[in-house]
């Protein structure tokens, strides 16, 4: 059943109409954190089919994925911005290029944890000494429940307890914000999540 529901969303349309009742509450905390308004240089790592683009459109905006078909999709949907089938932990850039906001919004809870302690490592030389990494995750709630049924469901098999994201995220991060984020439909909280805004350390 997994592998099916895998093999539908890797389709940009099937992913789209899934992501687009929950696209607008998982980047609310984004927002009102400073990740979006007034940045200049956007580095949306994982972007999908270009699902979080609009949002960005007044910055030089870069999203990322290794699914070519993502990138085909997204490349067709936006008009402005650059998109790139690219694994971001081999991407350089030069200090003068590095980003001042960056997005990891529902990737790493597919990745076991050496490999997320890798990427986030990777991040944290692309983003700038003022900028800010948010990162939107997934929660493994510590009971059983309708949300904690809902995470095991989810494509990705390492749903982290809230817990264990936070020392992840602050080990490579000075924290800034880390809260929970309940993701609702029809005013019911349908699963949890975690919004974490970091700052590189100096």
């Amino acid at each position: 059943m997994n592998t099916m529901v895998e093999r539908l969303l890797e389709q940009p349309i099937v992913y789209r109409v899934w992501m687009a009742p929950f696209a607008e509450q998982k980047l609310r905390p984004m927002h009102e954190n400073g990740g979006v308004e007034g940045v200049r240089r956007v580095l949306d790592v994982g972007c999908g089919p270009g699902t979080n683009a609009g949002h960005f459109a007044h910055t030089d905006y870069l999203g990322m994925d290794i699914n070519p078909r993502y990138i085909e999709s997204a490349r067709q949907r936006n008009a402005t911005g650059k998109f790139m089938v690219q694994d971001v932990t081999t991407f350089e850039a030069k200090p003068e290029e590095r980003f001042d906001s960056i997005l990891v919004n529902s990737l790493l809870h597919h990745i076991p944890t050496p490999e997320v302690d890798r990427l986030l490592g990777h991040l944290a030389t692309l983003l700038t000494d003022d900028g800010g990494i948010h990162i939107i995750e997934l929660v493994l709630p510590p009971h059983l429940s309708a949300p904690w049924a809902l995470a095991k469901l989810d494509r990705g098999d390492y749903p982290r307890p809230f817990g264990e994201w936070q020392r992840i995220f602050a080990s490579h991060f000075e924290p800034v914000v880390c809260t929970p984020h309940p993701i609702k439909g029809l005013g019911i909280a349908l699963w949890d999540m975690i919004y974490f805004k970091g700052r590189r350390r100096s």
